[in-house]
């Protein structure tokens, strides 16, 4: 039986679905250490960022921008441009 060459598409694919994976997972830890962390204190013990309680402002808010950051720069720089035709086409 004659091997099929494996499409470099998916090796592509591979790479791109785990920097997404890793980027989740960035986000869920950052998301938590600041929730959770600054938000275990008692309501009267919390710190205000434009008045906003603080473990909110850096897990929601600055987390928010911080992810749309780390987002642009990863596609724009580390994602690569794939046809969709059956041929393959340009792979750059």
């Amino acid at each position: 039986m004659k091997k099929e060459k494996i499409d470099p598409r998916f090796k592509i694919a591979h790479r791109e679905a785990l920097m997404g994976v890793g980027l989740v997972i960035f986000n869920f830890i950052w998301w938590f250490g600041f929730a959770y962390g600054l938000g275990s204190k008692s309501p009267e013990e919390y710190s205000f960022v434009f008045g906003l309680p603080a473990w909110f402002f850096y897990s929601c808010v600055l987390g928010f921008i911080v992810m749309s950051v780390l987002v642009i720069v990863i596609v724009k720089f580390w994602f690569t441009d794939v046809s969709f035709d059956e041929e393959g086409g340009d792979h750059t």
